[in-house]
């Protein structure tokens, strides 16, 4: 990763100076054949991949230390250099519009493919037959997730302990709180927004630190992943993988390509543009892992702070188009491999509870599985038990969720901004073209791929 340094003297035109290196100093490059190298590393030395796992384990934690302040730094300065207060409310109002929408099309889109592909069909799997303590941890995480409790948990116990625990919606709460609190007081928070200007400086300075041992973090977790179940664990349910990821690709192409389309640009350029997050997200099978880095590009792009700030850190718990899909489509799944037979009355309230019970396990780890396992528990037609089905390739499927996750939360990124007139299209243009970007301030330090 190179620094960019994008500088306004005097007269000058302002045009960005893109120092760019080697083809292979491009992060992009480094992580793929870091993926390519895990991969090789699990199938040939299986036992030394799975030995690889705290490589990947280190890096996620290296980046989930950074997400606390890359969020409140972000949507405090967005908020608090707002001078109206309804601005705020309008950007939440419309990202909440979206999401619901989104979200509940891509819980449709998974039904409408499991009903036409029936990917668990002719299985004929007998409950009884399925070992029920395989997913038991599982179903004891969804039983203490719910809708209320999830709500709850957004207040922290104290305003440090939000930060401090790096919850993001509590992270985000006070956030927003905080930064609605700096606008009010007007001039009197001038100072405090000068030290927290600078202090993000300084937070996106390390993160482009920390995005240095990304091939790492991504060579260890793919060895990893690998080395412990193997190619092999796809091919027992590789149609089910294959179907979603295919219905995912669509998904993306189609469905959010045509929302792009008709905010005014091409998903093909967004995802180019994001293609160092994207591997980094396939590699570490984690969305969270780019998250700091979408805030950063994102608003490089040309989407105000103030709505990337709001609009990304809710959208990795309440705008989850993958984890979505993958619900639907295996709740199905098991359905027609144990041959239980679903009215569609029946997968019209699979999918209502569905809608809600993604949103009570957002942001727990395994966030797709616990969520199926919440759904199937409310839903008592389809038997949870027949989760055992799909614990070996979940995996394998996780990354497909991530990956969809984050092109959505993108999208809905730049999609809020449009809306809100708060979207600098030359910048969105230069920057996904790879051309060099207008100036929007005197000194901008920005992170090339």
């Amino acid at each position: 990763m190179q620094p960019i340094s994008v500088e306004k003297d005097g007269g000058d035109s302002g045009e960005a100076i893109a120092h760019r290196g080697a083809w292979y100093t491009h992060l992009y490059v480094q992580v793929l054949v870091a993926i390519l190298a895990g991969v090789a590393v699990g199938v040939f030395a299986p036992a030394t991949g799975e030995a690889l796992k705290p490589l990947g384990d280190a890096f996620i934690k290296l980046v989930k230390m950074i997400i606390a302040p890359v969020i409140f730094l972000t949507v405090v300065t967005g908020i608090g250099g707002m001078r109206d207060l309804s601005g705020v409310g309008r950007v939440a109002g419309k990202a909440f519009f979206y999401f619901l929408a989104v979200s509940t099309l891509a819980l449709a889109v998974g039904l409408l493919v499991a009903n036409l592909v029936r990917p668990g069909e002719g299985m004929n799997i007998d409950p009884a037959s399925l070992d029920a303590a395989r997913i038991a941890d599982y179903a004891e995480q969804a039983h203490h997730t719910s809708l209320v409790s999830f709500l709850i948990d957004i207040i922290p116990a104290t305003l440090v302990a939000a930060v401090a625990d790096g919850h993001i919606l509590q992270v985000l709460f006070v956030a927003i709180l905080f930064g609605i609190s700096m606008t009010m007081i007007g001039d009197k928070a001038q100072p405090l927004m000068a030290l927290f200007d600078s202090a993000s400086h300084a937070v996106f300075r390390l993160v482009s630190i920390l995005m240095k041992v990304a091939p790492v973090g991504a060579f260890g977790a793919m060895a990893f992943t690998i080395g412990k179940y193997g190619l092999g664990a796809l091919a027992h349910l590789v149609g089910l993988v294959a179907t979603f990821y295919l219905t995912s690709l669509l998904f993306v192409l189609v469905v959010l390509g045509l929302i792009a389309r008709m905010a005014g640009f091409s998903i093909l350029r967004l995802i180019a543009y994001l293609r160092s997050e994207l591997l980094l997200v396939l590699g570490t099978s984690s969305s969270e892992a780019a998250l700091p880095s979408l805030i950063e590009k994102m608003e490089r792009a040309g989407c105000e702070k103030s709505v990337v700030g709001l609009v990304v850190p809710t959208g990795y718990s309440f705008n989850l188009d993958g984890t979505n899909i993958y619900m639907t489509l295996a709740a199905l799944f098991i359905a027609q491999a144990t041959n239980v037979p679903l009215s569609l009355g029946e997968q019209v309230a699979l999918l209502l509870v569905a809608m809600i019970s993604s949103k009570g396990a957002a942001g727990v780890t395994g966030a797709g599985f616990i969520t199926l396992a919440a759904t199937l528990a409310i839903v008592p037609s389809v038997p949870v038990a027949g989760m055992a089905l799909i614990l070996g390739v979940d995996r394998f499927m996780s990354e497909c969720r991530s990956l969809t996750n984050f092109v959505g939360n993108a999208v809905a990124t730049v999609v809020v901004a449009a809306w809100e007139g708060k979207l600098d299209r030359g910048r969105l243009d230069a920057a996904m073209r790879g051309r060099p970007l207008p100036p929007t301030s005197d000194v901008e330090v920005i992170i090339e791929d």
